[in-house]
């Protein structure tokens, strides 16, 4: 090639735009311990201006995510330091009210002491009733996504998500006793309280949904016939007995290696979410503020979704460097551990209803469960690819599980033939 012409193609290459910034995984060390996983945190941007932002999930495993969508263009980040700015933005506490119609006080007329903070959003017609009830450590608001997922695919049904004593902003007169047969009561009483509250003409069925701890308190109060024939059905969602006792062993460990407090809620969000603890980080926008308080006096939940509570269950000190600490001190939970469990598969078989077992891994199953499930007294639904806060990760997938649940126990759709003497 000519002189000239080398000097031509340079004139034009210099004219060209610079080449685009290097991708994600070749970018310095210390810039990528800023930013979160994508694929936890995708590049959405939460506003709280646009009041339906919450019915697209923001989560990779969705088939409705913004990257999936081909009605949406997503331009790339500009800068490295754009990026790291639009993924922080992602860490924005999201309000309750994205997910349920009221936020009430629950107080029992046989326990006047008691004030089970709950999340509710009526029934309509003649729909369920899913009354939730959450793990150790986590609060009412861990079933907010899933709740909003739920009343996509059955319009009707009703939630009632409650803080169990010694979490979130319920309130009682010993918040350390959580003995099992103590948190069934509860429930029953925060039930009961609902009735009496909200003056339901005709309490609709109950389907009863319990996430670890919480699914070892509605299989005992289903096997104790509590709500009587008012309960049409109850799912447990990620624990069995014999998984859940050999898992006690591990638990200090656990809480001896997870942060003793945070800078600030978005900081406690990041962790949860980094830590694979909730792998979906729409849900931990909404779940995580509940379970810290500010020790330093601010304002409880980080102001943008209320725990409800007057003030913090526990404090831990920490400093003003982590100001928020934990509300829920689990290390105290320890002397009740083996209690939740012990029986737990036995219970689950035995009581009336219909019931439902949802797993993240078959490894999960004990020998008593495993023959019970290939006599057929339970359905069994294995999740893939999600942590044990099952229905953080994957509410669609567990929203579909347990509308499905309700339907088949349905006892409204069921027409009996007349009997003889009404021929």
């Amino acid at each position: 090639m000519s002189a000239f012409g080398r000097d031509f193609f340079k004139a034009k290459l210099a004219k060209l735009p610079a080449m685009p910034p290097p991708p994600l995984g070749a970018l310095p060390e210390t810039l990528e311990e800023l930013d979160m996983d994508m694929e936890d945190d995708p590049p959405d941007v939460y506003d709280d201006n646009d009041d339906d932002h919450h019915e697209a999930p923001l989560d990779d495993s969705s088939s409705a995510s913004s990257a999936s969508s081909t009605s949406t263009i997503i331009a790339p980040p500009t800068s490295r330091l754009e990026l790291t700015a639009r993924r922080r933005n992602n860490l924005e506490p999201i309000p309750w009210t994205h997910h349920f119609s009221e936020n009430i006080h629950l107080t029992p007329s046989s326990h006047p002491s008691s004030r089970f903070n709950a999340y509710y959003t009526p029934t309509s017609a003649s729909g369920p009733l899913f009354v939730t009830h959450h793990g150790a450590g986590s609060s009412g608001l861990s079933f907010a996504v899933l709740a909003s997922e739920i009343r996509k695919l059955l319009p009707d049904a009703g939630i009632l998500s409650f803080d169990a004593r010694g979490h979130g902003g319920t309130r009682t007169s010993d918040d350390q006793d959580f003995r099992l047969s103590t948190l069934s009561d509860d429930l029953y009483n925060a039930v009961t309280a609902a009735h009496e509250q909200l003056r339901w003409e005709t309490p609709p069925p109950i389907v009863l949904v319990g996430h670890s701890l919480g699914g070892a308190v509605v299989t005992d109060v289903a096997k104790r016939g509590l709500l009587g024939d008012k309960l049409l059905a109850y799912a447990v969602l990620d624990v069995v007995e014999g998984s859940a006792m050999d898992a006690l062993q591990s638990m200090q460990s656990y809480l001896m290696g997870r942060p003793v407090g945070f800078a600030s809620v978005n900081q406690g969000i990041e962790w949860h979410v980094r830590s694979r603890t909730i792998r979906n980080g729409r849900s931990a926008r909404v779940s995580v503020p509940a379970l810290l308080y500010d020790c330093s006096g601010g304002v409880v939940g980080g102001g943008s979704s209320s725990a409800g509570g007057d003030g913090p269950v526990v404090s831990t000190g920490g400093g003003n460097s982590r100001p928020w600490q934990w509300r829920t001190d689990l290390g105290k939970t320890q002397p009740f551990w083996q209690d939740w469990f012990i029986g737990l598969s036995r219970k689950f078989l035995e009581a009336k209803g219909g019931k439902l077992l949802i797993l993240a891994g078959t490894d999960r199953l004990d020998k008593e469960l495993i023959i019970g499930q290939m006599q057929g007294k339970y359905q069994l639904l294995v999740l893939p690819e999600v942590g044990h806060f099952l229905h953080e990760d994957a509410p669609e997938k567990t929203a579909a599980a347990l509308v499905e649940f309700y339907k088949r126990n349905d006892r409204s759709a069921l027409v009996l033939p007349k009997k003889v003497w009404e021929m």
